[in-house]
């Protein structure tokens, strides 16, 4: 631009001459030019088709994460009509046409009162190019692969959505938000099919502890999501807004909200008043719903039985491996099913839920009912020298009170060298390990106000429980203030 201004102004230099006597520089200045737009044209793409917040096992290839700023005022024609039979896609597999799937009833046609297919959401210029980009064919191939990994958990949804009677596309959240994939983790640390952060879950009976994250509990997750749906629903007034604040948090929607005076999804969005990723999530939604509600028509072809499940209450601790090996049940299955148990070991407290199969209801019950038949694994360690409840515990990668709760007592007391310590087996096979070199007590600690071993233990890098024995207490008695004890010199 600077160029053509010089060659303008100066009534002495017509353009012809410029370019004649700057004829490289000028030819130059263009590739330059050439090459930065076509870098930053591939930029934009890399940037629209990176994942954007979901870490999921890789080849999960469906796109969710694409990504559009708002306002957007065109987009394609796009033909929103259902078709006819004689328009299917040539490539549809059919093998039985009395098996539908189980979200097949919820029709284009035949739309629910409270459905989100609304003609104004279905106009929207962001909403219809999501729709023609989802029905790309390697979009409808990943689809596919992604409601094959649901199959298992839609049933249960979609009765969960029908018996509170909200929105049925409601059944197609679990794809924008973690592709079916259970075990999904964000970057921000929401977990599970309904990406709950931990925060968040105390209200909808969910806990996390060492054995167990509930946000991974497909039945307990979903009666939550449902839950908090309905809440906000009830503040809100409107789905759109509703989904917008599950996205970005109700406190989000309602700021904006407050400081516009607006209180329509669309307009806030078209305003760029929301987040750019919740300006995203409701087309997405939507426009997969639309997909959906015409299986037939954009390639949808996982035509499956419907699924069914039972929970079984447990009066004591399993591993789901064992279950399954004694059982004849596929191994991934039973893990996929009972997601929430993080080393595949039940929690000791009777009364847990362990789903299986209805096939396979009166096989599982036959092994749970052997008395003979131990149905978690364990290590039995022999106490030598050195050896602490601390350091095995770290060694297994166990917590010290599963320890305790399978030796009752052991923190309470000294160990004795040569006894035998159960210790629950959460992880492959491992070696006992190495015992521990003699510590080297030379130094010594004034105890200051609130300090107890665990914390003087960090500051000379030493085990806990070892330094607690090594001065004559037990790890959990009360440190007065004043009391000297021995610990390693810190060398400087």
């Amino acid at each position: 631009m600077n160029i053509f201004l010089l060659i303008m102004s100066s009534p002495r230099v017509s353009v012809i001459e410029y370019v004649k006597s700057r004829g490289l520089k000028f030819l130059f200045l263009a590739a330059v030019f050439i090459f930065v737009s076509g870098f930053n044209l591939l930029l934009a793409q890399n940037e629209i088709t990176r994942p954007l917040r979901m870490i999921a096992p890789s080849g999960s290839g469906f796109l969710s994460n694409t990504f559009y700023s708002a306002p957007l005022t065109d987009s394609a024609p796009l033909d929103l009509n259902p078709l006819s039979d004689g328009d299917l896609l040539s490539d549809i597999d059919i093998s039985d046409e009395d098996e539908k799937p189980v979200w097949e009833s919820h029709s284009y046609l035949n739309r629910a009162e409270n459905s989100l297919l609304t003609d104004k959401a279905l106009d929207q210029a962001l909403t219809r190019r999501f729709i023609a980009q989802y029905a790309n064919r390697s979009n409808i191939a990943a689809l596919n692969a992604t409601l094959q990994r649901g199959n298992i958990y839609l049933p249960f949804i979609k009765e969960e959505i029908e018996r509170r009677g909200l929105p049925p596309e409601l059944l197609y959240l679990p794809i924008i938000e973690s592709d079916f994939v259970v075990t999904a983790l964000s970057r921000s640390g929401a977990a599970g099919l309904w990406q709950f952060m931990l925060n968040s879950i105390s209200p909808y009976n969910m806990r996390v502890t060492d054995l167990l994250d509930e946000r991974r509990d497909f039945i307990k997750s979903t009666r939550g999501a449902l839950q908090k749906l309905e809440d906000e629903y009830r503040r809100l007034g409107c789905w759109e807004l509703t989904l917008a604040g599950y996205n970005a948090g109700i406190n989000t929607i309602t700021r904006a909200i407050q400081s516009t005076g607006v209180d329509d999804y669309w307009e806030l969005s078209r305003r760029n008043r929301l987040p750019a990723e919740t300006i995203n999530f409701v087309p997405r939604l939507i426009a997969v719903s639309y997909i959906m509600a015409q299986p037939r028509r954009f390639g949808i072809n996982v035509w499956h039985s419907k699924f069914e499940w039972a929970a079984i209450p447990l009066q004591r601790q399993v591993s789901v491996d064992i279950i399954a090996e004694e059982s004849g049940i596929e191994r991934s299955l039973m893990r996929r099913l009972n997601a929430e148990l993080v080393y595949g070991i039940t929690p000791a407290d009777a009364g847990h839920l362990l789903k299986i199969p209805a096939s396979h209801l009166e096989t599982v019950n036959g092994v749970l009912a052997r008395e003979d038949l131990q149905l978690i694994r364990y290590y039995y360690h022999v106490v030598r020298s050195g050896d602490t409840v601390w350091s095995m515990s770290r060694h297994y990668g166990t917590s010290i009170a599963m320890i305790e709760q399978h030796n009752p007592g052991i923190t309470n007391r000294y160990l004795r060298i040569g006894e035998t310590v159960v210790i629950p087996a959460l992880n492959e096979a491992v070696s006992p390990p190495r015992p521990a070199a003699p510590l080297n007590l030379s130094g010594s600690h004034v105890v200051q106000g609130g300090e107890s071993f665990w914390s003087i233990s960090r500051l000379y890098s030493v085990d806990p429980q070892a330094l607690a024995e090594a001065n004559g207490m037990l790890l959990n008695q009360i440190l007065h203030e004043g009391r000297t004890l021995r610990v390693p010199i810190i060398e400087r």
